[in-house]
């Protein structure tokens, strides 16, 4: 069996990933967000077509403003719904060009809905000077305060999450407050609990009343950080499936870290295997 590697200073699991319900959400709100940019820019559009034509050079100056509002409130919107897609569903900061456009699209998007158009303002020769100043002051405040909103200033990301989640599983298995557990990283910091729970009841035995937090898995090859895909952990070195393998061992926690992200539906048969007969049967999981 392979050495157990160096316990690290905190207490890491697997990447934090989007549920089913967190992914769809996400898509959702992305949906909606870019049928509301959609619409702010065809407004943008619209606006520069009427400047062509000539709509605002002696009048329409409410028309004017009104289409740069309702450019401002559609790109807010869409900004809103993006952001929160992103709480549902963040990037890596692995990932830096995909980070960062990800979670500044709702700015970009909206610099893109007013730039052309302000530019067009300020430099139509034939608009009525008092309503261009009118018109392209207005559109500039807009565009600054569609632009802030736009912005995410403490983007989520996996990596956050992960340590979310891990100070959250940390919490439910101390029986302390659940200050880390946010929605986003609840159910996976509680199949963290759960399994820890589940592994110290099937691990009881004389010297260890409160069981143990000490799994067994399958060593990832070829010195990979982790297994490529996930492998189940079990309650000790000489169950039959671990039988021949290189096997690594460490805590629930750390077994996650390692992608063996589920624990074995064979309790009773593995504490048979591993000695741990006296103890209480738990329940196939």
């Amino acid at each position: 069996m392979a050495d157990k590697k160096g316990a690290a200073e905190t207490d890491v699991t697997s990447d934090w990933r989007a549920t089913h319900g967190q992914k769809s959400a996400a898509t959702r709100l992305r949906i909606f967000a870019a049928l509301a940019w959609i619409i702010a820019i065809a407004g943008e559009v619209a606006g520069v077509v009427l400047l062509y034509q000539h709509k605002f050079d002696h009048g329409n100056l409410p028309l004017l403003i009104g289409i740069l509002v309702g450019i401002a409130i559609f790109a807010i919107a869409g900004s809103l719904m993006w952001k929160a897609a992103n709480k549902q569903d963040p990037a890596s900061r692995a990932d830096t060009a995909r980070f960062f456009f990800q979670n500044q699209l709702g700015a970009i998007i909206t610099v893109i809905a007013f730039l052309p158009l302000l530019v067009l303002i300020f430099m139509d020769k034939d608009m009525d000077p008092k309503n261009k100043t009118i018109a392209g002051g207005v559109g500039v405040v807009l565009a600054v305060i569609a632009t802030l909103m736009g912005v995410s200033y403490h983007p989520p990301s996996v990596e956050q999450y992960t340590q979310d989640m891990n100070k959250c599983a940390a919490e439910i298995k101390a029986n302390q407050p659940t200050n880390d557990c946010s929605p986003e990283v609840a159910a996976q910091a509680q199949d963290i609990a759960k399994d820890s729970k589940t592994v110290a009841d099937a691990t009881k035995d004389p010297l260890h009343p409160a069981g143990q937090d000490v799994v067994y898995w399958i060593a990832p090859e070829n010195g990979a950080k982790k297994a490529a895909t996930p492998h189940v952990f079990h309650i000790c070195d000489k169950v039959s499936p671990l039988r021949g393998k290189t096997v690594d061992h460490g805590s629930v926690t750390e077994a996650y870290a390692e992608n063996a992200t589920r624990i074995t539906k064979q309790i009773a048969m593995e504490q048979k295997q591993c000695g741990f007969g006296n103890a209480a049967q738990t329940s196939e999981q």
